[in-house]
């Protein structure tokens, strides 16, 4: 059984070795400042071509989504970028360095920071312009509503004078009056109520297009600063690791330790000095996972604010259309009011009282009026505003954006690595001589060791210079910690 498993494990990385061919071959082609054959040529343009339309993509993606340019001009100019990107990855092979280096600055704090600041652009502007509209909707529910029953009181109003005008001849014949009166002037009050509403919906709407302006024009400025931050973090990265030999140069590389190999000198690195990092070793120290704890509870307060604002922007929605299909539903009551008035007069009416029979009743005034009307609680030249529903597809993107941003705090040793990796892949010269340069720092520091220890039989107190060769290697020990803290690398 044993061994059948042990073939099966030599069989699967087998078939990840063949799998993984192609990409290496397709790397090393792309890593080459001049093609060794007619294949490595096809495949490196093949991948500048490759690249450079989907940055042409990206480009009129970002023109139309974000700028809010035509489809023809956005074209124009994503192809023009497609383009001038082409011919940099294909001609100039520090551009081709400075693209793939890209890819792990987004693993670094810097990169992080960058997503970050993009996931809160996205979410501001998909979040607060909705809350902001969903509002206004609530506020135009309140107003058809205003409107409708001040326009139904004053119609009713109306109608209760016109009755009592009507009987106001009949009435007179007894001797007496029904009048109905209104306090105040009714359209004035009208208008007004009309105007603090229109004031109020202004309000909102003024507020809600400088909110969009504003989150619109944040997210253009961010993303500009994404793409941006990126390449400067690279063609940074490049240039202290072309011109200076001691800049991120703590690991244990292949090359190096072939060169150790073949000089027989793999003592040095026996055992291997604290700061010393595989380039391949997939284990974190403490001390880098404690920080990627801290960085990781810091990111999850931006999730639940994120979190917040979404609920915010559902609530609004929903309390947005339950009114708007609250006050569409509010019913049209008709009202009839029937007025009758009848006048008879009688004579000698006692003489039928005696009889005990009724007194006979001659009419002579009949009035009849009738009075109809709807009462609307809602205006009908009022038009609802609908509620808009929230942009969930952005939502998602800030919430992933910031997803990513977490894995980066536990990649970003590992991002470190790979930067490392690609410079010494385009540039195979220097890393020769960073090679040599921490050889020479190893070697160094084996010197170093050997002269701080006691010769064989001597005693601790037949060695003078003890105190002496201590400050020496504590003075040693704190200049490198000095140096990797200025260079950003701390000893892992």
């Amino acid at each position: 059984m044993r061994k059948l498993r042990h073939r099966g494990w030599r069989f699967s990385q087998l078939g990840i070795r063949k799998a993984l061919d192609p990409l290496q071959a397709a790397w090393d082609a792309f890593s080459q400042p001049v093609p060794a054959s007619c294949g490595q040529l096809l495949t490196q343009l093949l991948l500048c071509a490759c690249l450079a339309v989907a940055a042409a993509e990206l480009v009129c993606h970002w023109l139309v989504s974000s700028w809010l340019y035509p489809s023809g001009l956005s074209g124009i100019i994503a192809t023009v970028c497609g383009l001038l990107v082409f011919l940099g990855l294909g001609l100039v092979p520090p551009v081709r360095c400075l693209f793939a280096l890209s890819v792990p600055t987004l693993g670094t704090e810097q990169g992080r920071q960058l997503l970050l600041s993009y996931s809160t652009a996205t979410l501001a502007v998909a979040v607060v312009p909705n809350v902001l509209a969903n509002m206004g909707a609530a506020g135009q529910v309140l107003r058809c509503v205003t409107e409708g029953s001040l326009d139904s009181l004053l119609n009713t109003t109306h109608q209760l004078r016109n009755a009592s005008t009507a009987l106001g001849p009949t009435s007179r014949s007894s001797g007496r009056g029904l009048t109905f009166e209104s306090q105040g002037n009714g359209s004035a009050f009208r208008l007004h109520m009309l105007r603090v509403t229109q004031g109020v919906l202004e309000d909102f709407s003024a507020l809600e297009s400088l909110a969009r302006a504003a989150a619109l024009g944040t997210q253009r400025v961010v993303t500009g600063m994404f793409m941006l931050g990126l390449l400067v973090e690279s063609a940074w990265y490049l240039h202290r690791y072309l011109t200076d030999l001691r800049f991120d140069n703590v690991y244990e590389t292949p090359q190096l330790t072939r060169q150790l190999a073949q000089a027989q000198a793999t003592h040095l690195v026996a055992p291997p000095p604290p700061w010393l990092l595989g380039i391949a070793r997939p284990k974190l120290s403490r001390e880098e996972l404690l920080r990627c704890l801290l960085r990781l509870g810091l990111l999850s307060l931006l999730l639940v604010v994120t979190a917040v604002a979404v609920a915010t922007d559902h609530m609004a929605f929903l309390l947005a259309q339950a009114a708007v299909e609250w006050a569409q539903k509010l019913p049209v009551v008709p009202v009839t009011l029937m007025v009758k008035y009848d006048a008879a007069y009688s004579v000698l009416d006692f003489v039928p009282f005696l009889l005990n029979r009724p007194p006979a009743q001659s009419p002579f005034l009949s009035a009849r009026h009738c009075f109809q009307w709807d009462l609307r609680f809602s205006s009908a030249g009022c038009r609802l505003l609908p509620a808009q529903r929230p942009q969930d597809a952005a939502a998602l993107a800030a919430a992933s954006l910031q997803l990513l941003a977490g894995c980066t705090v536990l990649l970003e040793a590992y991002a470190r690595r790979l930067r490392h990796a690609i410079a010494a892949a385009f540039f195979p010269a220097q890393e020769a001589r960073r090679t040599r340069h921490l050889r020479a720092r190893l070697q160094r520091r084996y010197d170093r060791h050997q002269g701080q220890r006691p010769p064989p039989g001597a005693s601790s107190l037949s060695r003078p210079h003890g105190p002496q060769v201590a400050e020496e290697q504590e003075a040693a020990g704190s200049a490198d910690l000095s140096r990797y803290l200025a260079l950003g690398c701390l000893p892992g």
